[in-house]
């Protein structure tokens, strides 16, 4: 057999073969899309819920019950000076995007500035923290898949308003796979 009618004879046979699957692959995607009960959502920017967790205001555009539980985002909203310390998530990857200010970031022993549109991701399991800096109050809107930590957002803005207790802090961040290093 010369090689064209081989390829063309394999073809047919393989295509033959593949389509019971793909059929049923395509069927079982459009059954998930459509019996989903996640419903579009459109946020404007003063719109949300706004928590004040320790000094990092957040106002949270969309949350696990809004997407399926695969993701939750929010903007930061942060005057100069304030962060987060170094820490690693056990259960979510971040997206940081900076929209105004300065935001100085570390992720993996990396430090760098991060400018008006610039974006950082920082993996689970990867140590990473952030701080403003500058003279200007940032804007950063913060991306965490899968969604879930906006518990533990609630948890601590839920604490006094008085200098936070960074032990109390410590065992709510570690009850949902937060850890401080």
């Amino acid at each position: 057999m010369d090689r064209k009618k081989f390829i063309k004879t394999s073809s047919i046979g393989l295509g033959i073969a593949l389509i019971p699957g793909i059929i049923q692959t395509q069927n079982s995607i459009n059954h998930k899309f459509h019996t989903s009960k996640i419903q579009p959502k459109i946020i404007k920017d003063s719109e949300g819920n706004i928590l004040n967790v320790i000094g990092d205001i957040q106002t949270h555009k969309l949350v696990g019950s809004d997407t399926g539980n695969q993701i939750v985002e929010w903007v930061d909203n942060v005057e100069p000076g304030v962060g987060i310390p170094p820490h690693i998530h056990t259960k979510e990857d971040e997206i940081f995007r900076v929209i105004k200010g300065q935001i100085e970031i570390m992720v993996d022993g990396k430090t760098t500035i991060l400018n008006e549109g610039d974006v950082a991701f920082a993996p689970k399991e990867i140590p990473h923290s952030w701080k403003v800096v500058g003279t200007e109050k940032a804007k950063m809107i913060t991306s965490a898949f899968p969604a879930g930590i906006e518990h533990m957002f609630k948890e601590l803005a839920e604490l006094p308003a008085s200098p936070p207790n960074f032990e109390k802090v410590a065992e709510i961040c570690a009850k949902h796979g937060i850890k401080f290093i």
